[in-house]
Formats: C-alpha cells, sequence, structure tokens
C-alpha cells in the first residue's frame, strides 16, 4: 500500500475456514487501520497474529451498545477502522449493518473489499444452476426449524417451469 488510508470504515472480508485465504488488500487495510472492530476479539486476534499483524481490536457485535457504536463512527470520522467478521464478509448474516448505516448517515466514508462469502461458496459446491438464486439466511441450528423453511426454497428452483421438485 504506497499511500495511507483515507478515514472512514472498511469492510473487510475474513477467511472461511483457512487462514490461507486472505486477500493481500484485506492484509493492507489491517495494516493501516486505527483499529479493527470484530465479533470477536480472540477469532480476529488469531487471523491478525497468522498475518503478523499487531492492532487494537474493539469487539462489536449484535449486543453491542449505542455508545460503542458512536465510539467506533468517532475513531472513522477521524481515521481509518476496519469491520470484519469471525468469518466471511461482514453483514451477510453478520453484524455490522447499523454501523455501516450510521457512518453513512454520518457522511463517514464506507469502503467494502470483496472476499470470502459463505453464501457463494455453498453455491459453487453445491451445483445448483447459480444463473440467479436467492440467499434467505441461514438455516436455524434446530433441526425441526431448519426444515420447516426447505420445500418452499426447494420449489422456488422450479418455479414457472411446471416442475416440481422430488
Amino acid at each position: 500500500m504506497d499511500a495511507p488510508l483515507q478515514p472512514g470504515l472498511y469492510i473487510v472480508a475474513t477467511p472461511i475456514g483457512n487462514l490461507g485465504d486472505v486477500t493481500l488488500r484485506a492484509c493492507e487495510v489491517l495494516r493501516g487501520v486505527s483499529a479493527v472492530a470484530c465479533e470477536d476479539t480472540r477469532v480476529t486476534g488469531k487471523l491478525l497474529k497468522h498475518l503478523g499483524i499487531k492492532q487494537r481490536l474493539i469487539r462489536y457485535d449484535d449486543h453491542a451498545s449505542d455508545e460503542t457504536r458512536d465510539y467506533l463512527l468517532s475513531l472513522a470520522a477521524q481515521g481509518p477502522l476496519a469491520l470484519v467478521s469471525d468469518a466471511g464478509t461482514p453483514l451477510i448474516s453478520d453484524p455490522g449493518y447499523r454501523l455501516v448505516r450510521a457512518a453513512r448517515a454520518a457522511g463517514i466514508a464506507v469502503t467494502s473489499l470483496p472476499g470470502a462469502s459463505a453464501a457463494i461458496t455453498a453455491l459453487t459446491l453445491s451445483g445448483l444452476p447459480s444463473d440467479r438464486f436467492l440467499f434467505a439466511g441461514f438455516l436455524p441450528a434446530k433441526a425441526k426449524a431448519s426444515r420447516d423453511p426447505l420445500p418452499c426454497l426447494l420449489l422456488q428452483e422450479y418455479a414457472g417451469k411446471g416442475q416440481r421438485h422430488q
């Protein structure tokens, strides 16, 4: 990275499963920010240690207070601040949308770096047609609750074709 990062919020995708899958740009941004907002400081700390990056970590999850969000906004207004999730792209079934919405409302620049997404990884492994798809969130963890939405989702692939999924 030749020039220092501008103030703002940088949404940085992290690896899913294999720490070696991090992008070069993600490494550059993580080195160049003043702090990293993350779901779990232990998980992000492990990634940063693997990358040889020492950075200030601030916990930010769905339970974060308005005060924490305001503090992060003040940091992003003064300098570059990264937002990461434990794995994959932040805001895809992860916390962070309130921070991004508040940053945009405050006129703070928001930059999103492309990277790993569990939904896209699953789609590419599925063998299903990928010219169009719907991501409706991840299935619930409990067995019965995870079965309930499946018939509706499976039928969508064949909607309008006069076919039913068997």
